[in-house]
């Protein structure tokens, strides 16, 4: 390594489903409790924790030998990355500046549906994971404690491991399915070929020891080369939050993930109102076991190199958007680039689609993708407040299409008169500071407006019916006829017109009853009575005849809007078939 290349601390994303433990793992490394500060108790802003190699080798012991490690990177820098797969595909930042990644997995409840996502995402970005079983203190007669887990498994008693040992196995399993060969860490025999497994409780600290030293012990030993970086160049990475902090006046913090700044170095990132440009007045580093966000005592340093959690003062932040990228002024092209990226990101368009806004960059970038995996169309997208424009675009399209026709609100805030303006357009809202809460809630409200709207159809409709007059069961034989039916394919509904195979009109449904008791319909394989107006037996009806339903052009495109079943289809076209033999004329033109 020449004189101006350096080891750059490795960036580590920390990824899993809802609750899985994520924060919950790197409270137990840091000793505080930012779960309980998060909405929903699920992270919803990056946060950057740095371990020191000094913590490492403290808190692993002599497993760094028994694994054959040598360690001379600084430390491990954890990226906190939120819940929803979503947040797993944040370009620059998340899994996609991540050198390696840890996948929690919940032993109870194995690999679910974020889990996988987030599997997929690290396969993309091919970058390497290992996997933390969360939780292993709720299995049943197992004792967790403090340290490593190698040491507390000669505590165990064999009923209590092989408890622990099926619950690793099912996972074994389901990652063998999702296409990765993986074994508990301590049965590995090629990292390059297995993933390992490490039980893990962050409630007791146990199985940390081992987590630490896997991951600095891998990116040592796979990622060296990665790690090299230049301390001369020009610093880029990835603005977390904008914050007033006093004393300081507005600041933003960002994770340095390549090169270097200085006091002094002019930058740029993106703001509400174009590209900001700016220059460093003063770099305040954490102390390094805390959190970014949770730290009150800040040192001052002069310069500081990749990869860190660093908090800018500058003048002009004021209006800076948390999720752009940050990067140093060298050529005269970054404000440019910003620019264009952030660009890339805005949605304007004339689709049928649904209205989108957020508090920064990232989380907009995040639930761009999130609603192109869930097949939600777009019109508008972009960071900021709801304003009187998104809710004449949301009007506009809700006349077309009402489960379009919606505004989601990530993060930001709604003032009492737009929001009556919405109500008033009859445009929802969905307002949310957890994401994956947006599209859970907006696909639940389609599914019960969808069958409120069914259910209101299916009032007025009349459904094609192909029913049987049952042999022996002739109650009366006129005004009306009664007689048992029985349902052979749709749905019979009171007054219903009823047509003979000739297509010949024989009365309308008065009355359906089962067991003496009326009913409004009638499904496929119910046998009923039903009395028929105008029909007399043995003169237009007849025991064994196959009657059906009218349908009139008018219900025809009302029953386009049903979800009906291919029987009923089916039966559809087989009476419209039947209806067009009696319109058509008998005789020619000249007739």
């Amino acid at each position: 390594m020449d004189e101006k290349t350096q080891l750059r601390t490795p960036i580590i994303a920390v990824l899993g489903h809802v609750d899985c433990g994520k924060t919950s793992f790197l409270d137990a490394i840091r000793s505080t409790n930012l779960a309980a500060k998060e909405a929903g108790f699920i992270t919803q802003h990056i946060g950057a924790t740095e371990i020191p190699l000094e913590t490492v080798q403290k808190i692993a012991g002599d497993l760094i030998q028994k694994f054959g490690f040598t360690l001379s990177i600084p430390g491990l820098l954890f990226i906190d990355t939120p819940g929803h797969e979503a947040f797993t595909n944040l370009r620059e930042r998340g899994s996609s500046i991540a050198d390696l990644a840890v996948l929690m997995v919940d032993v109870n409840k194995g690999l679910q549906a974020q889990t996988k996502e987030a599997i997929t995402i690290l396969r993309d970005y091919k970058v390497p994971f290992v996997v933390c079983l969360s939780k292993i203190d709720t299995v049943e007669g197992y004792e967790s404690v403090s340290g490593s887990f190698l040491a507390n498994q000669t505590n165990q008693d064999e009923a209590s491991k092989k408890r622990l040992d099926d619950k690793l196995y099912i996972i074994v399993g389901q990652l063998f399915e999702s296409g990765f060969q993986s074994e508990r860490f301590d049965r590995v025999h090629d990292t390059t070929k297995e993933l390992a497994i490490i039980p893990t409780s962050a409630k007791t600290g146990e199985g940390l020891p081992e987590t630490l030293v896997f991951l600095a012990g891998l990116a040592q030993k796979f990622l060296e080369k990665n790690l090299k970086v230049r301390g001369e160049s020009p610093g880029k990475g990835t603005l977390l939050e904008v914050r007033d902090e006093k004393g300081l006046g507005t600041t933003i913090d960002v994770i340095l993930y390549d090169g270097m700044l200085r006091v002094g170095d002019p930058f740029v990132v993106a703001g509400k109102n174009g590209v900001i440009q700016s220059k460093i007045r003063v770099l305040l580093r954490p102390n390094t076991i805390m959190d970014i966000r949770l730290n009150e005592k800040w040192t001052q340093v002069k310069e500081i190199h990749a990869a860190a959690g660093i908090k800018i003062s500058a003048p002009g932040l004021e209006q800076a958007l948390a999720g752009s990228p940050f990067l140093v002024v060298k050529t005269g092209k970054e404000a440019q680039q910003i620019e264009h990226e952030v660009n890339q990101l805005k949605v304007e368009s004339q689709t049928l689609g649904v209205v989108l806004k957020t508090d920064t960059l990232g989380s907009l970038e995040a639930l761009l993708k999130l609603f192109e995996s869930h097949k939600i169309p777009i019109r508008r997208a972009d960071v900021g407040e709801i304003t009187k424009r998104d809710i004449m675009e949301a009007a506009a399209v809700h006349s077309k299409d009402p489960f379009l026709g919606v505004i989601f609100a990530f993060n930001v805030t709604i003032v009492e008169p737009l929001r009556k303006d919405a109500q008033f357009s009859n445009v929802k809202l969905f307002e949310s500071n957890i994401v994956y809460a947006l599209t859970e809630d907006y696909s639940k409200w389609v599914e019960q407006e969808k069958a409120a709207q069914q259910k209101e159809l299916l009032a007025k409709a009349i459904l094609p019916c192909q029913f049987k007059l049952l042999p022996g069961f002739v109650f009366r034989n006129s005004k009306p006829a009664i007689v048992g039916v029985r349902i052979l394919e749709g749905r019979l509904k009171v007054n219903a017109e009823v047509l003979n195979a000739k297509g010949e009109s024989l009365g309308r449904v008065q009355n359906i009853q089962v067991d003496k008791d009326s009913v409004s319909e009638a499904k496929t394989n119910q046998e009923v009575a039903v009395s028929i107006s105008n029909g007399v037996m043995g003169r237009s009806l007849f025991e064994n005849d196959v009657l059906y339903t009218k349908i009139t052009p008018g219900m025809t495109v009302l029953l386009k809007k049903i979800n009906m079943s291919e029987g009923e289809k089916i039966l559809l076209a087989k009476i419209m078939a039947l209806q067009s033999i009696t319109d058509t004329p008998t005789g020619g033109i000249n007739e």
